[in-house]
């Protein structure tokens, strides 16, 4: 009796401990996935600000076609894997640079009200990306530990759970800009 009662307990006991790790990584999964989102959105709204300050600065100067084109290629750019957000990444970055270097040539232009607004949204936008981007890899870090450690990893690869890929941006760049 006591035989049947034990592995009873023994069996709900792994029941139970496979439900939750299940479930936990369900949840990790859901999390890096919103913030996937969060970042998705957060380069979405950093394109509309590279182009509200093209836009602002258009009438001041002239920018060369190559830059037109980029901002175009910009927003057209898809994000859905971390690859794509790598090279829109990489890709607004220079842009932003090759930007602020051409408005920094007309010390006119730093003067104006809107252009400053501009550049320090984009400066706290560039910042919102960094934060999310650590909040993603300390997601998939934890998402990584748990399917690698003993038992779970056995867990893992009977329930054909897989691993989720870092993000991996180039080398912040410095200040940019002289707007402060």
């Amino acid at each position: 009796m006591w035989l049947i009662i034990i592995s009873l307990l023994v069996v709900i006991g792994i029941v139970l401990y496979i439900i939750s790790f299940y479930n936990s990584v369900v949840n990790l999964k859901i999390e890096i996935e919103n913030t996937h989102k969060q970042i998705e959105l957060t380069m979405k709204k950093r394109f509309d600000l590279i182009n509200q300050l093209v836009n602002a600065v258009k009438a001041h100067m002239k920018f060369e076609r190559k830059v037109m084109v980029k901002i175009t290629k910009l927003r057209n750019m898809p994000l859905n894997t971390m690859n794509d957000i790598n090279r829109a990444d990489d890709l607004a970055k220079s842009l932003v640079k090759e930007i602020v270097v051409a408005v920094e040539n007309y010390p006119k232009l730093r003067t104006v009200e809107r252009v400053k607004e501009l550049v320090l949204s984009i400066k706290n936008t560039e910042a919102e990306i960094a934060r999310l981007r650590y909040v993603y890899n300390n997601k998939i870090k934890k998402l990584s530990t748990k399917l690698t450690m003993f038992p779970n990893n056995v867990l893992a690869d009977t329930l054909g759970m897989n691993k989720e890929k870092f993000l991996k941006f180039q080398k912040e760049t410095e200040d940019q800009s002289q707007f402060k």
